[in-house]
């Protein structure tokens, strides 16, 4: 496996130039990578699982207000309530870093599988992936808030 910490640093470079490109949104790294995220509280979870060479998921945690604002500058038009296009949205923002991490790890992209991306949300849950490999948790600072980009891999 290259060097995890150098893919967890493309997956932050991956994560503002998305942001910025695609979400028309500046972010930034907000702290230390973390192990845990503990309870997630009014929050969506959009992720993707990669499968073949190596295995693992790509998951965005996003708390609902800043949510909100993402998918209101995502799709230019103003989103007040969570809703399909919230959905939609971040699970197109997963699956677009998922597909980075993909090109990261294999030039050709051909070895490794991404699953369609799917969403989660609710008042309270926890995310637990069943992978054993390695994992980072980057948080990153949006204008409406603090968001999180997890990955785990294991080859």
């Amino acid at each position: 496996m290259e060097n995890f910490a150098e893919i967890a640093d493309k997956m932050i470079e991956a994560t503002v130039e998305i942001f910025t490109t695609m979400v028309m949104m500046d972010v930034s790294v907000a702290g230390e990578p973390k192990q845990e995220l503990g309870q997630l509280k009014n929050t969506i979870t959009g992720m993707v699982g990669l499968a073949g060479t190596y295995k693992g998921v790509l998951a965005v945690h996003i708390p609902s207000h800043v949510a909100l604002a993402i998918t209101s500058s995502f799709l230019g038009m103003d989103v007040d309530e969570m809703n399909e296009d919230v959905q939609d949205a971040i699970g197109e923002i997963a699956n677009m870093l998922g597909g980075n991490v993909k090109t990261t790890l294999s030039d050709s992209g051909k070895d490794i599988q991404l699953s369609l991306p799917s969403t989660i949300s609710g008042e309270e849950y926890s995310f637990i992936s069943q992978n054993q490999g390695e994992k980072v948790i980057i948080p990153f600072q949006a204008p409406d808030g603090v968001f999180h980009v997890e990955l785990e891999l294991e080859q």
